[in-house]
């Protein structure tokens, strides 16, 4: 089964478009729009942990914001009763937000 394409967003962050820009050569990124900000709802404690999200991974995108704000709400949780970590793993590692999972983004 052949690899994922890596999409030319990620081989920007990477330094893989600088060093082989014969793969990407006749490829276009996908048509993302931003995923803005916080949604007004979230205390200000989740929002601070959604902005620490958003920073550290810059590929995620509108379609990203209902998982986003699922593990922003969790990670809050989980920092504010030091408990279910395991459930906020579960959350990010679909976002390429774990470093086992981010090669796959």
């Amino acid at each position: 089964m052949a690899r994922h394409r890596t999409p030319i967003a990620l081989a920007k962050l990477t330094g893989q478009l600088e060093k082989r820009p014969e793969r990407y050569r006749d490829r276009s990124d996908l048509p993302t729009n931003d995923i803005g900000s916080p949604p007004d709802d979230l205390s200000p404690a989740v929002v601070a942990v959604w902005m620490d999200l958003v920073d550290e991974m810059p590929w995620l995108c509108g379609g990203d914001k209902w998982i986003v704000k699922l593990t922003a709400r969790l990670s809050a949780l989980a920092q504010a009763l030091d408990c279910l970590s395991r459930l906020r793993w579960l959350c990010l590692a679909p976002m390429g937000g774990t470093p086992a999972d981010r090669s796959e983004v």
